[in-house]
């Protein structure tokens, strides 16, 4: 049986020729041409020149639209300390003069892009910011590479009380007691008491990437010190370890297998700090605009404010190798912290993931 309706419906609805003109042009063309070494080079390298034109400018604008959103970010962070305390102080702005009515209008100005666009310097829910925060990590150190834009956050909100618990005492190069003062130093930079940090020091966990953690050794140091502390969150790696470290990821599983369990406290959140790609972690600001369209919660240090963060990775001297030094300056984490906050679907989610 032949379907000679349906070639003569596909002749009228298509056009035939102009597609076979389309696809077979560019080839004619080859064809008229002279097809030498010489000319073939040559229309490959006016080819790629032009690309690589189109990548350079593509790559120009992207950082001026960068650059941009970060100065916009922290002048728009202004306007909510610098708003009027008293409700008189508004009052007097509007029925005072022209000046005063230009900087009433510049503030509601910021507000309005600041409630349009969520550019914020700190991005995260009020849970995480009024309470007591527990940081787990895997090693000394750690809360200056990764976690240094969001410990400083969280240490300049008032009521705000930010603890540590580093599951090694960096005794990889056995240089335990150097690492313990170099972390104690450091954390007071960053704005904790020294009685906020709690440092492990057992056995079965050791600082070193061949030995794999326990999950359940290291969710019992998690739980009983959340417990103790009447701790509301919990901010660790996730299951990536930002640098793939398996002591980090050991650090994950054990607070997602707590969670799993369900032996969290009924308060208390767990968030994730998020492990992107080896081109964006060493973007430094320039990846704000990956990060505010990515993230849900963030927080975005000034310049002036990653001084700080830098200044507490330097108390950790025994860590401070060339490679370090160009990471501190180029690496995102020290000015950018993306955070997710991972609930009971998620992990049954990522523990499969792990299993397959």
């Amino acid at each position: 049986m032949k379907f000679n309706w349906l070639s003569e419906y596909l002749a009228e609805t298509l056009n035939v020729t102009a597609i076979y003109d389309a696809v077979t042009r560019p080839f004619a063309e080859l064809r008229l041409e002279n097809l030498s070494p010489q000319a073939i080079y040559c229309r490959i390298r006016s080819t790629s020149a032009e690309a690589l034109e189109h990548i350079v400018i593509a790559c120009a604008v992207y950082l001026l639209v960068c650059l941009g959103l970060y100065k916009l970010t922290f002048w728009l962070s202004t306007s909510s300390t610098s708003a009027p305390s008293a409700p008189g102080a508004q009052l007097k702005k509007e029925n005072g003069n022209g000046g005063d009515t230009n900087v009433s209008n510049n503030g509601g100005l910021r507000n309005a892009l600041q409630n349009g666009l969520r550019l914020r310097s700190v991005h995260l829910p009020k849970a995480a910011l009024m309470g007591r925060m527990l940081l787990v990590i895997a090693h000394p150190d750690d809360e200056c590479m990764f976690f240094g834009p969001l410990i400083y956050s969280l240490t300049q909100r008032d009521g705000c009380q930010v603890y540590v618990l580093c599951l090694s005492n960096g005794n990889y190069e056995q240089q335990s007691q150097l690492r313990r003062e170099e972390l104690f130093r450091a954390c007071k930079r960053l704005g904790i008491d020294e009685s906020n940090v709690i440092l492990v020091n057992a056995t079965n966990l050791p600082d070193d990437p061949n030995v794999e953690w326990r999950p359940d050794a290291v969710a019992s140091f998690i739980l009983h010190t959340v417990e103790s502390l009447d701790i509301q969150a919990i901010f660790t790696f996730d299951r990536d370890g930002v640098s793939s470290h398996p002591n980090h990821c050991a650090v994950y599983y054990a607070a997602a297998s707590l969670c799993l369990a369900n032996l969290l406290p009924k308060g208390c959140k767990f968030f994730t700090l998020d492990s992107i790609n080896l081109a964006r972690k060493y973007l430094s600001i320039f990846d704000l605009l990956c990060t505010c369209l990515m993230s849900t919660h963030w927080c975005i240090l000034s310049w002036k404010e990653a001084t700080v963060v830098r200044g507490a990775m330097m108390e950790h001297q025994s860590q401070m190798k060339w490679f370090r030094w160009l990471y501190i300056y180029t690496s995102r984490y020290m000015y950018i912290n993306s955070m997710r906050e991972i609930n009971l679907s998620d992990v049954e989610l990522e523990m499969q993931i792990h299993d397959n």
